[in-house]
């Protein structure tokens, strides 16, 4: 009987020894350190998502599940801003405003009796779309190497756009103040470029023109920026 004792106490030992080291290994998951814990990077996980071993819940790096989000560059920025024309983005390209150009203008040149020394430049969109009459028009007079000056002083406040059937003009200065060798000659045709929204070059086909008879112009002479109408061209 004495050595049964010992025995029955050594045995509840040994039982309340392994009851304490079981609750110390059933800790809570968040304690634990390691990588593949959900909570670990400060996502949490929801109920049913599976973890892929990356640190991240639902296993593609994104709520959606697709993988082509704004992350991606794919999807749609919902900050971006919308036309405000029913969902269609305005037409700046052939659509609604191109230069107008030789392929669908007319255009007439006439001597005026007021002010002395002009001629009166006109040309009307003969298309059936709206264009744009850029800056000036770039003239030629018979085979001159450079183009007429341009009088910067006539820049309009508005580009002047035609709808088909409209017009647009320009007047045109044939002779400075006398005095000097100016090269004052009489010329026979004038081409016509046109030029494009860049204001660089010209666009599309010339037009020539037969000019009035007896038209006189020297080194001097200038051409307006096209004007909404003929008195607003011929006042410079």
């Amino acid at each position: 009987m004495l050595r049964i004792r010992p025995r029955t106490a050594v045995a509840a030992t040994a039982a309340v020894i392994a009851a304490l080291s079981l609750t110390a290994c059933q800790g809570s998951p968040s304690d634990d350190p390691s990588p593949g814990n959900a909570a670990a990077d400060g996502a949490s996980a929801r109920p049913g998502d599976k973890a892929d071993g990356s640190g991240n819940s639902g296993g593609n790096g994104n709520s959606g599940g697709n993988g082509s989000g704004s992350a991606s560059g794919a999807g749609k920025n919902p900050s971006a801003p919308r036309p405000s024309d029913g969902g269609k983005a305005p037409d700046r390209g052939a659509g609604s405003s191109d230069a107008c150009a030789g392929g669908n203008m007319t255009a007439t040149v006439t001597k005026v009796p007021r002010p002395i020394n002009h001629l009166l430049l006109t040309v009307t969109n003969k298309g059936s779309r709206p264009c744009s009459a850029y800056f000036a028009p770039s003239l030629r007079f018979d085979d001159d190497q450079s183009a007429t000056r341009v009088n910067d002083d006539s820049k309009p406040q508005a580009v002047v756009t035609l709808a088909p059937g409209r017009s647009a003009y320009a007047s045109v200065l044939l002779s400075g103040e006398a005095g000097g060798d100016t090269h004052g000659r009489v010329a026979r045709k004038l081409t016509v470029y046109f030029t494009p929204r860049s204001g660089s070059g010209s666009v599309g086909a010339p037009l020539t023109l037969s000019l009035p008879a007896e038209t006189h112009k020297d080194d001097n002479a200038s051409v307006t920026y096209w004007q909404t109408s003929a008195p607003d061209a011929l006042q410079f």
